[in-house]
């Protein structure tokens, strides 16, 4: 037994009128992407990242050359609201990872673009946490990956 089937068995006892059949699935959903996050920030902190740096950059890098976006792509790809993205891209810019040119299309808007620096430590980060991730994944075969 495993610590979810313990709250699941107190439950039971406690309220076996209620079907508790999503809590044991999505408690472990939980507590599997909390021990996941740990590994990614793992990961990431050995190229001096937080998660939140990695995934403006991972998404700068997805694009392709000149791995550059407008921040409402920035935003639709990291979900968060447009003044925290206004806040990582300050940051970002400050460490030298990200730069802000006007776009020509619109005056009213920037373009941010990975600069060679935040390339190369998002391609780092990247390698490490898909190196983490084959560790854990390591006692599974193909088929149980896929």
């Amino acid at each position: 037994m495993d610590e979810v089937d313990h709250i699941v068995a107190a439950w039971q006892r406690e309220r076996p009128d209620l079907d508790l059949t999503a809590l044991q699935v999505l408690s472990r959903v939980s507590r599997l992407a909390h021990h996941l996050d740990v590994g990614r920030k793992t990961a990431f902190a050995k190229s001096n990242l937080e998660s939140w740096e990695v995934d403006v950059l991972a998404a700068l890098r997805r694009a392709g050359k000149p791995y550059a976006l407008l921040p409402r792509d920035l935003i639709k790809e990291n979900l968060v609201p447009s003044g925290t993205m206004t806040n990582r891209i300050d940051r970002l810019d400050k460490r030298g990872l990200v730069s802000r040119r006007p776009d020509p299309a619109d005056g009213r808007s920037i373009i941010v673009s990975l600069t060679q620096a935040g390339k190369e430590l998002v391609d780092e980060a990247f390698a490490e946490l898909l190196n983490l991730e084959a560790e854990l994944l390591a006692d599974f075969s193909g088929t149980e990956q896929s």
